[in-house]
């Protein structure tokens, strides 16, 4: 037996996280555990609060959305900061889905990575997060295209061609050059346009 010390035990501790799946999440949505309004979304298993937003970050989505819109009627669904249904541990809500159109605009199921055209995230506060834990499980999950808006540093980064749970293609672009995504050549912008004066 062995005797108390009186100090802190040197054993370590146990990590107690819980990983959920898509299902159990959504069921915690249905049984009131979390509230249709609750800021959070779920990360590879781990429930995650999304950070406030701020007004650059609200501006910088009106005008993307009336762009794409405007460009996009009949060509594409545009899903404004709702969830992507990622299987079996992700459900982020991304500030833009660009989705094949269905008749009933998803209302018989969230868009699933392959009713995706493009993804867009737009960040401010949270561009480590977007990054280093949302850019690589669009890539695992085979989101074809992701397009990361960097307020700050006023660039756009585009991930294309998900291989290996990471893109092939990675290119940063500025100012005056055009973006168009691969699956909707139709959509043509440039980096100003997006970010505004």
């Amino acid at each position: 037996m062995r005797a108390y010390s009186g100090g802190m035990s040197t054993e370590p501790l146990v990590d107690q996280r819980w990983r959920f799946t898509v299902e159990e999440y959504e069921q915690m949505g249905r049984v009131g555990i979390l509230a249709e309004d609750d800021r959070v979304e779920l990360l590879d298993g781990e429930i995650v609060a999304m950070s406030p937003v701020g007004p650059k970050h609200a501006s910088t989505v009106n005008r993307l959305n009336e762009l794409l819109v405007r460009t996009l009627a009949g060509l594409a669904t545009v899903v404004v900061q709702n969830p992507l249904r990622l299987l079996p541990r992700s459900e982020p809500q991304p500030d833009f889905i660009l989705a094949r159109q269905r008749r009933d605009f998803y209302a018989s199921a969230h868009p699933t990575a392959e009713d995706v055209f493009l993804v867009i995230e737009v960040a401010d506060s949270t561009l480590r997060k977007d990054r280093m834990v949302k850019v690589p499980i669009y890539a695992r999950q085979g989101v074809v295209e992701v397009w990361l808006v960097d307020l700050a540093a006023r660039v756009v980064t585009v991930y294309a061609d998900p291989v290996d749970g990471g893109y092939r293609d990675v290119r940063t672009v500025h100012g005056e050059e055009p973006l168009s995504p691969q699956a909707l050549p139709q959509l043509r912008l440039i980096v100003s346009d997006i970010l505004g004066d």
